[in-house]
């Protein structure tokens, strides 16, 4: 059974409540149990934290005995250095991913400091680019 793991970063936690315009209605507690019952044979595990050091720390105790690693660092995509270079340290795949299409937002949200060491970049699908991470984890 492999073994992935979802690390959220801030402001994730208020998906449902934040901003509805761009990050939909649904908890991600909600759509958390939807995938989990739609991927039986995964080990699926879920962390959040507004905390920027505690992502580090969480890609480096799971980055090397993990399946994957599916990341939404939230707004620390942009600025994190730190968890760029943590993605980049570690052996097990990493896709970054995004609720909204960040390229079509404000231009900072386009730079991205995680998608060079990333497998991939999901971006705009909503909470469905959970989904499509773990597929191409999955692949």
């Amino acid at each position: 059974m492999q073994r992935i793991i979802i690390i959220n970063g801030p402001n994730i936690n208020l998906i449902g409540i934040r901003e509805p315009g761009i990050y939909g209605n649904r908890t991600f507690d909600e759509y958390y149990n939807l995938l989990t019952s739609m991927f039986p044979d995964v080990k699926l595990e879920y962390y959040q934290t507004n905390i920027e050091g505690e992502i580090i720390n969480k890609i480096q105790e799971t980055g090397f005995s993990y399946d994957g690693i599916i990341l939404n660092a939230g707004g620390y995509t942009h600025t994190s250095v730190a968890i760029g270079d943590a993605v980049k340290s570690v052996k097990t795949p990493v896709v970054e991913v995004h609720i909204s299409n960040i390229n079509a937002r404000e231009d900072f949200r386009s730079r991205s400091m995680i998608a060079e060491g990333a497998k991939g970049v999901i971006s705009g699908f909503g909470l469905e680019s959970y989904r499509l991470a773990l597929i191409s984890l999955l692949t």
